[in-house]
């Protein structure tokens, strides 16, 4: 049931977001962000795509191996747009999006509860090197570990396993992102939002399904803090809604 009701919080909050203004605001800008560094670097990579892949393997002479080399090349090009899709996502998300989603799951609570729950005032230079601090080890390091699960799927006779499970757990990582927004601005503990997240894998997971849905995950991604604020409102709170 966990599971299900991550894949309808996530829906709930798309919903949501599209209808209300601000929220609507901030999803597009946080989509546009994504977007717009995604394509530039990856543009950026492709550019120097040849000289990389001489770097790794030259053409073969041998009409025997070059069917192979041609192989390796399109692995090398997709693994670069990969990393490079991944690289934007990080950097959107520690420049830009740690703001953009703050902002959004305020403005998600204090439309639900019509207030905001904060542990305590900070100066707002202050407050934004806190969210930028807790940004690392939530969703930097996570994805991260995840990236070199995949990269050993490949190389490794386990793949397609490896594939999987590194895919479900940057879903689950890329979840907790969201969900660890109100815990984080009432300033717990880290270790007792890592339990957290450990307590409701199932719902991280079907929260996160979303995700790996081509196209729709950049979507659903700008979108996920108010799903995210929405579930730790009704559920973790116990807030009734007032929409």
């Amino acid at each position: 049931m966990d599971l299900l009701s991550g894949i309808a919080y996530n829906y709930r909050g798309l919903k949501l977001g599209v209808k209300t203004p601000s929220l609507l605001l901030l999803g597009l800008v946080r989509f546009v962000l994504v977007v717009a560094i995604t394509i530039a670097s990856a543009g950026l990579v492709l550019a120097y795509y040849h000289e990389i892949l001489g770097l790794l393997w030259g053409r073969p002479e041998s009409s025997w191996v070059v069917w192979l080399w041609h192989l390796f090349s399109w692995l090398v090009a997709l693994l670069l747009v990969g990393l490079s899709a991944v690289i934007s996502f990080l950097i959107s998300q520690l420049l830009f999006s740690v703001i953009i989603m703050d902002a959004m799951s305020r403005i998600t609570e204090q439309r639900v509860t019509g207030q905001e729950k904060e542990a305590r005032h900070m100066p707002w230079l202050k407050y934004f090197f806190y969210l930028l601090k807790q940004e690392i080890p939530r969703a930097v390091i996570p994805v991260l570990i995840a990236l070199i699960l995949m990269i050993l799927g490949w190389l490794t006779p386990l793949a397609p396993v490896i594939t999987i499970i590194s895919s479900l757990a940057a879903a689950i990582f890329l979840s907790w992102d969201n969900t660890d927004l109100i815990p984080a601005r009432r300033i717990e503990p880290f270790g007792s939002r890592f339990r957290f997240l450990l307590k409701n894998l199932s719902f991280h997971l079907g929260f996160g399904l979303w995700f790996l849905i081509p196209g729709l995950n950049i979507i659903f991604l700008s979108f996920a803090p108010v799903g995210a604020t929405l579930y730790y409102i009704e559920c973790i709170d116990g807030k009734t809604l007032q929409l």
